[in-house]
């Protein structure tokens, strides 16, 4: 059985399968929905039942209060048709975003390989392309874990037969664990996606601004080398931040590209270097060596921005410093379980921070 959910108000009719929530339903038929974490914690896909009935699903009660439950309100990503919908959604979409459908994949592991002591690359060949665009995710269903795992996707969408992911060895957590410790190469893998609104503004004509710090790095390098492939000529810039030299992936290759391409800037910060380092680059937290770099003014450059919340919200009051506000500021955080739902809190001031 299928219910049919129209989407107010553009009049999107999404068709979605018994058991199915509607967000999984929208984004597997190319129509947009906001959403953000995906399992009911961070109301980003909170919608008005207009007409229907729907079974509100596991919603956070911090998420969905118990007044907007009762006036109709469920999260898209736990709501599961009942009968026929009419919903009221705040569809906003970005006129660069693309709207690839969400599609399921199967992955072989081509190779894994420890990029620094507690980041391993994994390269998974698809067995079709998949159509993304450059800093989108993936959600990867491993053996044993219960739910499914987003990861960022580091290569870009040119290699639409493989994903390249960078994935941070979480304590206590049961996916990276399983991905660092019993994943082998030749395995297989099942997948979904394209997710995600963390996406370059190409029709923008600033500069742009990269700021990363962990495994953060994935989809600004996706994003960079996506942009550099195309010819952009637009002054890029990438502050890499980590504790120590041994955490800094991807130096090097980020190195080659500033002498491949002469509007490329790299610079790298280490905020704990240890003496067998002889670090000579910037010390300091990667949001100030932002700062430092163009002396506080940021205005005139879109900013993206990757990587755990205080690294983000560091970021962001830099910026905002500097100048530079919430239309060119876009950002992807990286939350795992411990951070919890409390901690994602949004600003009564801004709209998408």
């Amino acid at each position: 059985m299928t219910y049919a959910v129209t989407v107010e108000p553009t009049g999107d009719v999404i068709e979605v399968e018994e058991g199915q929530t509607i967000l999984d339903a929208a984004l597997r038929q190319g129509v947009w929905l906001p959403f953000a974490c995906g399992h009911g914690t961070c109301a980003t896909c909170k919608v008005q039942v207009v007409e229907g009935d729907v079974e509100i699903g596991n919603a956070s009660p911090f998420a969905l209060m118990d007044v907007e439950r009762d006036e109709g309100k469920v999260l898209a990503c736990c709501a599961i048709p009942e009968s026929d919908l009419v919903i009221e959604a705040d569809v906003d979409v970005d006129p660069d975003f693309a709207g690839h459908p969400v599609e399921d994949f199967t992955a072989t592991v081509v190779s894994i390989e420890d990029l620094s002591p507690s980041i391993k690359e994994i390269r998974l060949a698809l067995d079709r392309p998949m159509t993304f665009q450059a800093g989108q995710y993936v959600n990867l269903n491993l053996p044993g874990v219960e739910g499914s795992r987003a990861f960022s996707i580091a290569n870009p969408p040119s290699d639409d037969r493989h994903i390249e992911l960078h994935v941070r060895l979480v304590p206590g957590g049961a996916g990276t664990t399983w991905l660092h410790q019993s994943l082998k190469p030749g395995d297989e893998l099942e997948l979904s996606g394209p997710y995600g609104q963390f996406f370059v503004r190409k029709s923008d004509a600033k500069d742009v601004i990269f700021i990363a710090g962990g495994s953060g790095l994935s989809s600004p390098q996706s994003m960079i080398v996506d942009l550099l492939e195309q010819g952009d000529t637009r002054q890029i810039y990438l502050f890499q931040g980590a504790r120590n030299l041994s955490e800094l992936y991807n130096r090097e290759r980020l190195e080659a590209l500033t002498q491949q391409h002469a509007n490329f800037h790299y610079i790298p910060a280490l905020n704990e270097p240890t003496a067998v380092d002889a670090w000579t680059g910037f010390i300091g937290f990667v949001h100030e060596a932002a700062k430092d770099y163009f002396d506080g003014r940021f205005n005139g450059h879109k900013a993206y921005l990757c990587g755990p919340p205080p690294m983000i919200d560091a970021a962001i009051s830099a910026l905002m410093q500097g100048r530079v506000f919430e239309a060119d500021i876009h950002m992807e955080k990286f939350l795992t379980a411990a951070d919890g739902a409390a901690s994602e809190t949004r600003s009564a001031l801004f709209k998408r921070i």
